[in-house]
C-alpha cells in the first residue's frame, strides 16, 4: 500500500475529533504517553492519536472513519495486560483506543442476580457494586484495581478464583461489540438457551480486540458469601501438593473456593521485598499452599470446623508439615497478599522470563518437578520458580536470571532461548504457552511455531473475513494475519 501522506493524517484527525469532540481524541504526545507503554515495560511503542470515546455509538462511528482512511485500532482497557496485546508498535500511524470513559454501570438484577456494565468499567467497581446489593462477582487477580471488564473479556482473564468458577468466559452471559465495518453487536440479553446459530459472542471473547471491540457485557452475579476459611499449609514437594489438592476435593466438595501453591523462593522474595509481612507459618517449607473454602451464610458457621478437620486428616496422611487458619479477616487477607505480591518482588530481585503456561490438570505437579530442575540444568545459575493455580492446571513459570545479569541484555541473549525450551516442555506435555494472560504480541512467534496449523488457518480466515483491512489490533493474537491493504 502506498505510504500515507501528513495530509490524510490531517484528514483523519479532523473526522474523528468531530465524532468524538475535544474530550475524546488527543494526539499530544504528554497524553499518550502513559498509555504507550505497557505496565511492564517490555513493549513501547508510538501512536497517531489515543481515542476515547464515551459510549457504544462513537466507538462505531470512530471505526467507521478508520475504516475509511485505513487508520489500525490498539483497544486498550486498563493497560495492565501481560503479554503486550495492548500496546501499539512503532510506526505511529494507529490510534490508541481507550475505554476508560466508558464506565456506567448501565443495569443490575438482583433477582436475576446479573450486571449489565460498559467495558471501562473497573473489576474492583464491579466488586464494590455487587456487593453492595449482597451480590459477588467471582472473579478477581491481583491487578483488580486498574483491570476493566472490557479488557478482562478480550483476554479471557482467569485469576485465583477459576478452580470453582471457571475463567472470564464463563461469566460472561451477554456481550454488545464494535466490529471493524462499524455495525454494532449486541447480544446483551441473558439467554440461558439460544439455538439460532453459532454463539458469537464466545468467538469474540479472547480475541484480544482483533475481531470487536467489547463495549459492554452482562455478567453473572452470585450470592454474597457468608463466610469463609483460609488456611496456609507447608509441604515437603509440589507432589503432596497435588494429593492435598485431591483430599480438600474429595472433603470441601463445592465449597473449595481456591487452591494456590508457592514455592519457598517466592514467599521469601516477598518477605525480602516488603519486610514487614510476616510468614505464616513458624519455619519455612519448601512448597506452601493457600487454600480458601466458601460457603452462603446457612453454611458458613460450619466452615472453621471444616478447615480443621480437612488440615488434622491431611497432617495424619503425611500431606502436609505444618498448616495454620487465618483467625480473622485481617489475617486471610494478609495470606493473599503474600500471593498476590510474589510478581512485584520478583521484579526487584532482578530480570526473569515470565511464562504464563498450562497442562493438564493431573500432569501438573508432575510437569512442575521435572521441568524446574530441567531448566536450571540446561541454563546454568538461573533459577526456575513455579507459582499459581494448581487446580486449575495452571501455573505462572518463571525463570530467574543469575544475579550478575544486565536488564535488557540477558533478556535478549539468553531469554528467548529459555522460553523456547519452557515453551517446548509445555507442548510436550500436551499444555498450552498461554493459559490466561493471552498471546498479544509477546507469544506470536512462539505460538506460529508451536501451534496447531489447522488451528491457526482456522484464526486467519475467520480474522481476514471480519476484518480485511487488518486494522483491529495488527500484529497481536493472530500469526501472519495478511491483508493486501495492511497500513
Amino acid at each position: 500500500m502506498a505510504e500515507k501522506n501528513p495530509h490524510q493524517f490531517d484528514h483523519f484527525l479532523s473526522e474523528a475529533g468531530s465524532v468524538l469532540g475535544p474530550k475524546g481524541l488527543t494526539s499530544n504526545y504528554e497524553d499518550m504517553e502513559p498509555w504507550l507503554t505497557d505496565w511492564r515495560g517490555r513493549y513501547s511503542g508510538s501512536a497517531l492519536a489515543m481515542a476515547s470515546p464515551a459510549s457504544t455509538a462513537e466507538v462505531a462511528a470512530l471505526v467507521r472513519v478508520c475504516t475509511k482512511h485505513g487508520i489500525a485500532i490498539v483497544p486498550q482497557g486498563g493497560n495492565s495486560g501481560m503479554s503486550g496485546g495492548a500496546t501499539p508498535d512503532e510506526g505511529g500511524k494507529s490510534i490508541i483506543l481507550s475505554l476508560r470513559r466508558m464506565n456506567a454501570i448501565r443495569a443490575l438484577n438482583e433477582e436475576e442476580r446479573s450486571v449489565t456494565c460498559d467495558a471501562g468499567v473497573i473489576l474492583q467497581t464491579l466488586h464494590e457494586t455487587a456487593e453492595a446489593k449482597r451480590l459477588r462477582f467471582p472473579l478477581t487477580l491481583g491487578g483488580k484495581g486498574s483491570a476493566t471488564i472490557g479488557g478482562l473479556i478480550s483476554t479471557n482473564a482467569g485469576g485465583t478464583q477459576v478452580l470453582r468458577h471457571g475463567t472470564m468466559r464463563a461469566q460472561v452471559a451477554g456481550l454488545e461489540a464494535v466490529l471493524p465495518d462499524g455495525q454494532i453487536f449486541n447480544s446483551l440479553t441473558p439467554l440461558k438457551k439460544d439455538n439460532r446459530g453459532f454463539d458469537l459472542k464466545q468467538l469474540l471473547i479472547g480475541s484480544e480486540g482483533t475481531l470487536g471491540i467489547v463495549t459492554a457485557a452482562t455478567l453473572r452475579l452470585l450470592p454474597e458469601i457468608g463466610g469463609r476459611a483460609v488456611m496456609w499449609a507447608g509441604l515437603s514437594s509440589i507432589l503432596d501438593a497435588r494429593k492435598l489438592l485431591l483430599h480438600f476435593q474429595d472433603q470441601a466438595n463445592e465449597q473449595l473456593e481456591g487452591f494456590e501453591v508457592i514455592p519457598q523462593h517466592s514467599l521469601q522474595a516477598v518477605l525480602n521485598h516488603q519486610p514487614e509481612q510476616k510468614a505464616p507459618l513458624a519455619e519455612m517449607h519448601p512448597w506452601n499452599a493457600l487454600i480458601e473454602l466458601a460457603a452462603p451464610k446457612d453454611k458458613a458457621d460450619a466452615l472453621p470446623d471444616l478447615a480443621e478437620t480437612i488440615l488434622g486428616s491431611a497432617l495424619e496422611l503425611g500431606l502436609i508439615e505444618d498448616a495454620t487458619i487465618a483467625a480473622s479477616e485481617t489475617q486471610a487477607e494478609q495470606m493473599w497478599h503474600l500471593r498476590d505480591s510474589i510478581s512485584s518482588a520478583e521484579r526487584a530481585i532482578g530480570p526473569a522470563m515470565q511464562h504464563d503456561i498450562s497442562v493438564p490438570v493431573d500432569k501438573m505437579a508432575d510437569f512442575v518437578a521435572a521441568a524446574l530442575p530441567a531448566v536450571q540444568e540446561r541454563f546454568a545459575d538461573t533459577k526456575a520458580v513455579a507459582f499459581g493455580h494448581l487446580g486449575d492446571g495452571n501455573v505462572h513459570f518463571h525463570v530467574i536470571a543469575p544475579p550478575n545479569a544486565v536488564p535488557g541484555q540477558w533478556e535478549k541473549a539468553e531469554g528467548k532461548k529459555i522460553s523456547s525450551f519452557v515453551h517446548d516442555l509445555v507442548t510436550e506435555w500436551g499444555g498450552s504457552i498461554s493459559a490466561e494472560h493471552g498471546i498479544g504480541q509477546m507469544k506470536l512467534a512462539e505460538l506460529e511455531r508451536l501451534g496447531d496449523p489447522v488451528s491457526i488457518s482456522l484464526m486467519q480466515t475467520i480474522k481476514n473475513a471480519l476484518d480485511p483491512q487488518c486494522l483491529f489490533n495488527p500484529g497481536k493474537l493472530v500469526p501472519l494475519a495478511r491483508s493486501g491493504t495492511n497500513p
